[in-house]
């Protein structure tokens, strides 16, 4: 099993991840080899929660053109995973939002 801070980057801001947590669900940035055992490994260990699910998707980079000296140039940001974890009815983590 590889370390929590290794597989979980960061958490996610967006309304929509401030909606998921009143249903216990959170999200977080997570590495791009990093698969769903590894990830609910991660969380389970890193907060002391019980999770249920553990949805994944990949986040495609966005395509950023750029006018340079030579002319127009296009480049493309990484592509990232995200990843939606389900709690169990009752567990919350206080402590994601601590600092960011």
């Amino acid at each position: 099993m590889r370390d929590p801070s290794l597989v979980l980057i960061r958490p996610v801001i967006s309304e929509k991840s401030y909606a998921g947590m009143a249903n216990q669900r959170y999200v977080f940035r997570v590495a791009t080899y990093a698969n769903k055992l590894e990830i609910q490994a991660a969380v389970e260990s890193a907060f002391k929660v019980k999770t249920v699910a553990v949805n994944v998707m990949t986040v495609k980079g966005k395509t950023r053109t750029r006018m340079r000296r030579g002319g127009r140039t296009v480049g493309r940001s990484r592509d990232w995973k995200k990843a939606v974890v389900t709690l169990q009815a009752g567990e919350t983590i206080a402590n994601l939002f601590e600092g960011v």
